[in-house]
């Protein structure tokens, strides 16, 4: 079967790649930008909010392993779908709850989850579903951060095995050897 891509921002893009790098079936992940404005834009750029990216990450993955479905049910339960442009301490709509669909197909895929997702939480989901134009892969210092250098960042170190717990718990049968 030919590599599926779905495109979904939750945060900070190392603490998300991190998460999804873990998953059976899952045969890439790439940090990068999209949602915004301005072509190529740098790190600095993004971070400053000028420009209307999300950090987001891109997930190559094989459909009959994981389904996109299930990419987003993690998605949901790894970050909180209820902050508007914001993960904890990182602010900014470069840090929005957001799903890129690239076809028809994960939109409608999208919208179910969402319906799914709001009766796991009591708050109002605020993740949006936007139309993806282009994809802007981050610089490569960003790419597999938790695995080279995660352990060292006390940011990652705080925000990223939490969030490895919880999808231990509650999808212990998608995670990797």
């Amino acid at each position: 079967m030919a590599t599926e891509y779905a495109i979904i921002a939750g945060g900070c893009f190392w603490c998300t790649e991190a998460v999804f790098q873990s998953l059976k079936g899952v045969s890439s992940v790439e940090s990068g930008y999209t949602g915004g404005a301005s072509a190529d834009p740098t790190y600095e750029q993004v971070c400053s909010g000028s420009t209307g990216h999300a950090e987001a990450i891109r997930i190559g993955f094989d459909p009959e392993q994981i389904s996109y479905a299930d990419l987003l049910a993690v998605s949901f339960a790894t970050h909180d779908p209820t902050q508007l442009n914001r993960q904890g301490n990182d602010i900014g709509t470069q840090y929005r709850s957001a799903i890129f669909p690239l076809n028809a197909a994960q939109r409608q895929t999208a919208e179910q989850a969402i319906e799914l997702a709001q009766q796991d939480h009591s708050q109002p989901i605020v993740t949006s579903i936007e139309t993806f134009t282009e994809w802007y892969p981050a610089e490569d210092y960003h790419q597999d951060y938790w695995d080279r250098v995660g352990a060292n960042n006390g940011f990652c170190m705080a925000v990223i095995p939490p969030k490895l717990q919880k999808l231990r718990k509650k999808f212990a049968d998608r995670v990797k050897d």
